[in-house]
């Protein structure tokens, strides 16, 4: 038989790199001290429950097109269909919102001023998301161990930054802006707006689902999966709260930029150490991460709808594939909507209330998604009893119902509490606030239904 390549070390590495960024960072700083019990409570409810659910799935049902496989097969063509494409509109909205965060970290090499700059933000969104699907068009693929050394580099070298740097803040006597008493540690639920950042909290965890595809591939995996889960785990928990404490103590809390949180704690710590010059080099460090981590998305999710253009779902323009195999129309499709989503930056009242509408719009996309993949965990158990799956969620149908359950409770709040603009931001009034969202919801979610209900036998390839 042939060797399973993936280890316990590397499956860990893979969730890593998949899941850890110091962009949701300012998000979970906006609580201060009691970020924490909300970390450990997004694991439980959300982070977890993912990570064995979709293990099972992709273990039993390792075909091409991942949710749409899995939804396909629990809940028939039409939830297949959905599934896969909120994942792929979820990216469509995520990409102005690490694009936006690239720009941001680029300006502190040319002009710190412009991380704030509506205009700027905007034309370097258009500007690199187009340069990026052109090169993809051409067949470019980024390889892994590319992404990989980009996610250490923009990432995991900062992120660590941050966090000695937070430290050493504290140990040479700078003043913090947030207080260590145990009244600060829990978070104050007698205004849900208050809770409103969690949305965006659950949206760092996101993406389990990408590694679950490995499972097949993993050494032993009913025994090492569950241990690279529990040690990725603990590392992407240790890191986000060390780093979410770093920026929220030295940065004060009206002054916590959801685009540059994470550049401006590095630019003031690194000032107040008198090391100034380091800055453009961080700089460019995280924004060639952010690059890395765009560049690999911009064809992945576009691919993976033609899963269900093949089946006849899609109408043949958007089929068509250049000489290289890439979906050229979903392609730019793709563009033109992240595009349009874009504009907000010009039009919002701020650069963060831009970022954190497009954040939520994003989150409870892909909430809806894992909603339907928590589904399909408890349907498949009795409608394919007999399937077999390398991996198996711990304790039969008990432990799947179990941690399905948490991660259903989890996303369904998270989608609630997400209509609540948070203090702070603004996001021109609760109203406009909450019928942007559910607009955007019923068109991202109305589409691929209304193109289902339309579709032709003669959409279906040969």
């Amino acid at each position: 038989m042939k060797k399973k390549a993936i280890n316990v070390f590397m499956l860990t590495m893979i969730n890593i790199a998949t899941i850890l960024s110091i962009r949701n960072w300012p998000i979970t700083a906006e609580y201060g001290l009691s970020a924490i019990p909300l970390l450990l409570l997004a694991m439980v409810f959300f982070f977890v429950p993912t990570a064995f659910v979709s293990a099972e799935l992709a273990s039993g049902w390792p075909e091409k097109g991942g949710i749409f496989a899995w939804a396909n097969e629990a809940m028939g063509p039409r939830i297949g269909m959905l599934a896969v494409w909120l994942l792929w509109v979820e990216n469509v909205v995520w990409y102005p919102i690490i694009l936006s965060f690239l720009a941001a970290s680029f300006a502190f090499v040319i002009n710190q001023s412009l991380a704030t700059n509506q205009w700027y933000l905007f034309l370097m969104i258009l500007g690199i998301f187009w340069t990026v699907t052109i090169a993809n068009l051409q067949g470019m693929k980024i390889s892994g161990w590319i992404s990989t050394v980009g996610a250490i580099a923009g990432t995991i070298l900062p992120g660590l930054l941050i966090i000695c740097l937070g430290f050493l803040w504290l140990a040479m006597g700078y003043p913090s802006q947030i207080s260590f008493s145990l009244d600060s540690l829990f978070p104050s639920l007698t205004n849900i707006s208050q809770l409103a950042f969690l949305a965006g909290t659950l949206l760092s965890f996101c993406g389990m689902e990408m590694s679950a595809v490995h499972a097949k591939d993993v050494e032993n995996p009913t025994k090492n999966y569950p241990r690279a889960i529990f040690f990725s785990s603990c590392i992407i928990i240790t890191l986000t709260i060390l780093g979410t404490l770093a920026i929220a103590i030295v940065t004060p809390k009206h002054d916590i930029s959801l685009v540059a949180g994470g550049i401006e704690a590095i630019y003031l710590m690194l000032h107040a150490f008198g090391l100034s010059f380091l800055v453009p080099v961080i700089a460019i460090f995280i924004s060639i991460g952010a690059l890395a981590g765009v560049s690999s998305w911009v064809a992945g999710p576009c691919r993976g709808l033609l899963a269900a253009s093949e089946k006849g779902d899609f109408p043949p323009f958007l089929q068509k594939v250049n000489k290289h195999g890439m979906p050229v129309n979903f392609m730019l499709l793709q563009g033109a909507i992240v595009s349009l989503l874009g504009s907000l930056f010009v039009f919002m009242p701020d650069v963060s209330s831009s970022f954190w509408i497009l954040t939520v719009l994003a989150a409870q996309l892909y909430l809806i998604m894992y909603i339907l993949m928590f589904l399909a965990g408890v349907i498949l158990k009795y409608k394919r009893p007999n399937h077999k799956r390398p991996y198996h969620v711990p304790f039969g149908n008990i432990g799947m119902w179990t941690i399905a359950s948490l991660g259903l409770i989890g996303s369904l709040f998270a989608i609630i509490v997400g209509f609540f603009p948070p203090e702070g931001i603004q996001t021109g009034g609760m109203i406009s606030f909450e019928i942007f969202l559910l607009i955007g919801i019923a068109i991202f979610c109305g589409t691929p239904l209304l193109i289902y209900q339309l579709r032709r036998p003669s959409w279906q390839q040969s």
